[in-house]
């Protein structure tokens, strides 16, 4: 570097000429001089450059950070957590025809209160049945033979228990609403994984300065 200095310091020309007056007079020490000057002026102007090269860089990175990074892990991040907590809505449409096959315990009294006519199956002995023979009664006793038709009247109450078959092709049509929380079934973890995998970068750029006031203003 020292090197080089030199040699841009003869080429600028203020660098004193070498002749026997000059170093007669004691000119090595204003050569000196002027090196020092001109070593100055260098070094000014390179950390000039440096300054306006780190000043156009961090003018970059914060274009990166928030045009491009902090959208796009912090963007990552909360929509993790979103999908995370979110609710899977909707509504099941279901038509559809179910048989059912089962039987029915049917349990009731049955009251009757009816006439009716009944037909012997036999022949049937009555005994103690009266006749009237010109105005008298005179007991006899007879039979009913087989296929006798007898009008009655029923008055009584029946108990019924019974078992009743029952064979139905029954038509479905409805809606089912379904909200199934995501953060309950197995992709719970996945989403909690990945929010974690991005949180320390997206902790670590929130806590970058966006800006030139964020730098000056301290934390």
């Amino acid at each position: 570097m020292q090197a080089e200095m030199k040699q841009a310091y003869q080429k600028s020309g203020l660098a004193p000429k070498k002749d026997s007056k000059t170093m007669q007079t004691g000119g090595g020490a204003g050569g000196l001089s002027g090196f020092w000057k001109f070593a100055v002026l260098f070094s000014f102007l390179v950390n000039a450059i440096l300054v306006l090269v780190l000043l156009v860089v961090v003018g970059l990175i914060f274009q990166i950070k928030n045009g491009i990074a902090a959208p796009l892990i912090g963007g990552l991040y909360d929509n993790f957590v979103l999908m995370d907590d979110a609710h899977i809505v909707s509504a099941i449409v279901v038509n559809d025809t179910i048989q059912v096959n089962d039987t029915i315990p049917v349990v009731f009294d049955l009251p009757l209160n009816q006439e009716t006519a009944v037909i012997l199956t036999q022949d049937t002995p009555v005994s103690g049945a009266t006749i009237f023979l010109n105005g008298a009664a005179i007991p006899i006793n007879v039979i009913l033979p087989q296929g006798t038709p007898l009008n009655i009247r029923l008055n009584m109450t029946v108990p019924v228990s019974q078992t009743i078959p029952v064979v139905l092709n029954v038509p479905v049509h409805l809606q089912v609403p379904v909200d199934i929380p995501l953060n309950r079934t197995q992709l719970h973890q996945p989403f909690a994984n990945l929010a974690q995998l991005v949180a320390p970068y997206n902790a670590l750029l929130n806590a970058l300065p966006s800006d030139w006031s964020g730098i000056f203003s301290g934390p």
